[in-house]
C-alpha cells in the first residue's frame, strides 16, 4: 500500500504541473495599445510613421480604424494606413485599401486625397532602384499602372478641380500622356529596325492619332514616313512627310536618335 502511495505522488505532481503550464498558455498577455484610447493610438502611429517604422504605425492605424469605427477619425486611420503601407512597399494592398475607402466613403472630405495618393502610387509604380540602375525610361514599361493612375488623377481634376492636389494631378497627366505615345513610339521604333514596316507604320499612325500634341509625334511621323518607303508605298510616305514638314519645319532624325530618354527624368524623384 505504501508502495503504490510512493508511485502515485509523482504521477500526481507531473498532472499538477501539465495542468499549470496549459493554464498559463491559455492566459496570453494583453498587448497594451489595447488599452489606449482612439487618440493616443492616432498619436503613436503618426510618432511611429515620423520615425520611418510604416509596419508598425500600419498596424496602429488599423487597430484604430475599428476602434473609432463610424467616425471622420476612422476615415482618416483609414487613409493613413493606405499610405503606410505603400512607403512600405506593399503597393497592392495599399491600393487595395483606398479603392475600399473611395467605395465606402464617397463624400468624404480626404475623398480627393485619396484619389491623388491612389494615382500617385500607379504613378510610382515599378520606378525603384531596378529602373534608375537600367535607365529605363517610363515609356518603355508596361502602361497599364500608367492608365491606372492617370484616370485617378482625371477623377480627381474633373471632381475637385479646387483641389490642393489638382495643379499637381494636371502635370501628372501630362506626362503620363506623353508617356503613353512615347510608348507607343517604342514599339513602332522596334517593329521598325526588325522589318516589320505593317506594325511600324499602324503603331506609329496611332500616335498622330490619338496624342497630336505630344513630342512623340515628329518621331511618329518619321516612322511612318520609312514604313511606307520600305513598303513601296510612295503617296502614303510623302503624305507623312507634307505633315511632318508643315508642323515641324526642318525636321531632321537627331544624331542620337529620337526618343533618347532624359538623363534625369524629373519622376524619378518622386
Amino acid at each position: 500500500m505504501i508502495q503504490k502511495n510512493v508511485l502515485r505522488r509523482p504521477l500526481a505532481l507531473a498532472l499538477a504541473m501539465s495542468m499549470a503550464l496549459l493554464a498559463g498558455c491559455g492566459s496570453t498577455p494583453k498587448e497594451p495599445e489595447s488599452q489606449w484610447s482612439a487618440e493616443r493610438l492616432y498619436a503613436e502611429a503618426k510618432e511611429e510613421a515620423s520615425q520611418g517604422n510604416f509596419e508598425r504605425a500600419g498596424k496602429l492605424y488599423e487597430r484604430l480604424e475599428g476602434r473609432a469605427s463610424g467616425t471622420a477619425l476612422a476615415q482618416q486611420a483609414q487613409i493613413e494606413r493606405a499610405y503606410m503601407l505603400y512607403k512600405g512597399g506593399d503597393k497592392a494592398q495599399a491600393l487595395s485599401t483606398l479603392e475600399r475607402f473611395i467605395k465606402l466613403h464617397p463624400t468624404s472630405a480626404a475623398i480627393d486625397y485619396a484619389l491623388y495618393l491612389q494615382g500617385l502610387i500607379n504613378f510610382n509604380d515599378n520606378l525603384g532602384l531596378l529602373g534608375s540602375l537600367a535607365r529605363q525610361d517610363l515609356s518603355e514599361r508596361d502602361q497599364q499602372a500608367a492608365r491606372d493612375s492617370y484616370q485617378s488623377f482625371k477623377q480627381l481634376v474633373d471632381l475637385y478641380p479646387q483641389s490642393l492636389y489638382a495643379d499637381d494631378s494636371r502635370v501628372r497627366m501630362n506626362y503620363i500622356v506623353n508617356s503613353l505615345a512615347a510608348y507607343e513610339v517604342h514599339v513602332a521604333r522596334y517593329y521598325l529596325k526588325r522589318g516589320a514596316y505593317v506594325a511600324a507604320a499602324n503603331r506609329a499612325q496611332q500616335v498622330v492619332v490619338e496624342f497630336q500634341q505630344s513630342p512623340s509625334t515628329q518621331e511618329a511621323l518619321y516612322i511612318m514616313s520609312e514604313s511606307y518607303d520600305k513598303l513601296g508605298l510612295t503617296q502614303l510616305r510623302d503624305d507623312a512627310n507634307r505633315v511632318m514638314q508643315k508642323n515641324f519645319p526642318g525636321a531632321a532624325v537627331p544624331a542620337e536618335g529620337f526618343g533618347a530618354p532624359a538623363k534625369r527624368p524629373w519622376w524619378q524623384l518622386w
